[in-house]
């Protein structure tokens, strides 16, 4: 599915992810964890393309695919979806248009409108949203919480097979943040995409468990295992990882 070797990057001269290695096989769930400003979220930048950040050396693979040399539109062709924990608004394009035009173009066909409106339907109902959201600009107006709504309409839509959840519990409820968390687990139930979690707090892999823990320091990974890693950093926070 996903393959990272070697990987380094720079921002502005400095270099914010180093020597960075990750694969994730299809349908593994892995979380990336660490303090705050430790490159967590420059990962994903940097799988999904951003031009912010310079690929100095290294490799990202997609299904045998080679990512650096796609555009950001490419990617997520190739089933790539984020969602991040401060969704952008987009004012004059409904929610409606974009997915209609998205999944038109990935189908290469036009889309049956009833069919379309029908499952729109039924994923607002499954997520406890208005049917208003159809029709709605994407994202312009709403609350945080909202807005992670949206986006998981978004998911269910187009099916992405690799979905990068950056901080998605930042800002969220206990009840928004279940019912964000219980949205993607059913989904992983139907589809089992590959996940990468990126996160600095545990709690949210209380309800997204994932098979594989890994933990950043000094802008690469310093050490990996499985949930009890998690726990662990519950426990004793991040001061005394790697130390023996």
């Amino acid at each position: 599915m996903l393959e990272i070797n070697k990987l380094n990057v720079k921002v502005n001269d400095e270099l914010i992810i180093k020597d960075f290695s990750l694969n994730i096989n299809d349908g593994e769930i892995h979380a990336l964890m660490g303090p705050n400003g430790i490159g967590k979220s420059s990962v994903c930048k940097t799988i999904l393309g951003d031009s912010n950040y310079q690929v100095e050396s290294g490799s990202i693979k997609y299904n045998s695919k080679d990512l650096l040399s796609m555009t950001t539109t490419n990617r997520a062709r190739e089933g790539i979806f984020l969602l991040n924990q401060n969704p952008i608004a987009i004012e004059g394009v409904t929610n409606a248009e974009m997915l209609r035009s998205v999944l038109s173009e990935v189908s290469n066909s036009p889309i049956n409108i009833f069919e379309f409106n029908k499952e729109l339907m039924a994923i607002c109902k499954k997520l406890d949203i208005p049917s208003s959201f159809i029709h709605r600009n994407i994202n312009d107006g709403m609350s945080g919480g909202e807005r992670k709504k949206n986006e998981l309409l978004h998911l269910w839509m187009l099916k992405p097979s690799f979905i990068i959840l950056d901080e998605i519990d930042s800002g969220l409820d206990v009840d928004a943040l279940k019912l964000v968390a219980n949205s993607i687990n059913e989904y992983y139930k139907e589809y089992k995409p590959s996940i990468l979690i990126i996160t600095h707090h545990p709690d949210l892999l209380e309800y997204i468990k994932p098979n594989f823990v890994h933990v950043m320091k000094d802008h690469t990974i310093l050490k990996s295992g499985d949930f009890n890693l998690a726990l662990d950093i519950a426990k004793n926070g991040y001061n005394n990882m790697g130390e023996e």
